[in-house]
């Protein structure tokens, strides 16, 4: 497994990459499945939102490299979608299935991106970015969830998450 990438610019993101890759399992370890619907009579988003928007970011980050890949419950993702009362989302077993089978390929996607494809724009039709830019904030978002699952596990009363 590479790990010096094209660009100098996405050394450091690679290595968050990688620890955030092992992270998103421990963070969804042993909560049940009820559990990972309860908003504790918040507005906030659930855990099972959290985890398919994380995972479905893995997804955007090979969706040049390999097109046509999409997760489990996509259509419940797809342009950005916000959580959605009442739906019923894929399992934690079908997220980190997900994972582990796009979590090498983005991390492949990030080593061979080069500086021409990273100052090229994206158009999101609300706003314009360079791949750097979405690159560095999807990696960014991917700690701030992990973050909102570790806070959940707490709030819920299970063990926090580890990092061994």
């Amino acid at each position: 497994m590479g790990t010096i990438t094209v660009s100098s610019r996405t050394q450091g993101l690679l290595a968050l990459f990688d620890l955030q890759t092992n992270f998103f399992a421990k963070a969804i370890v042993g909560v049940s499945e009820e559990d990972m619907y309860n908003r504790l009579n918040t507005e906030a988003n659930h855990m099972a939102w959290l985890a398919g928007s994380l995972v479905g970011q893995r997804f955007w980050m090979t969706s040049e490299t390999k097109p046509g890949l999409l997760q489990t419950g996509y259509e419940l993702f797809k342009d950005h979608k916000g959580i959605q009362e009442g739906a019923k989302y894929p399992t934690k077993d079908e997220y980190l299935k997900d994972w582990d089978m796009i979590s090498p390929i983005a991390r492949e996607a990030l080593l061979s991106i080069d500086d021409e494809k990273l100052d090229s724009e994206i158009d999101m039709g609300f706003m314009k970015m360079t791949y750097y830019e979405m690159i560095t904030f999807t990696i960014y978002r991917e700690a701030s969830i992990i973050g909102q699952l570790a806070l959940w596990r707490r709030l819920l009363g299970y063990p926090g998450l580890k990092y061994d």
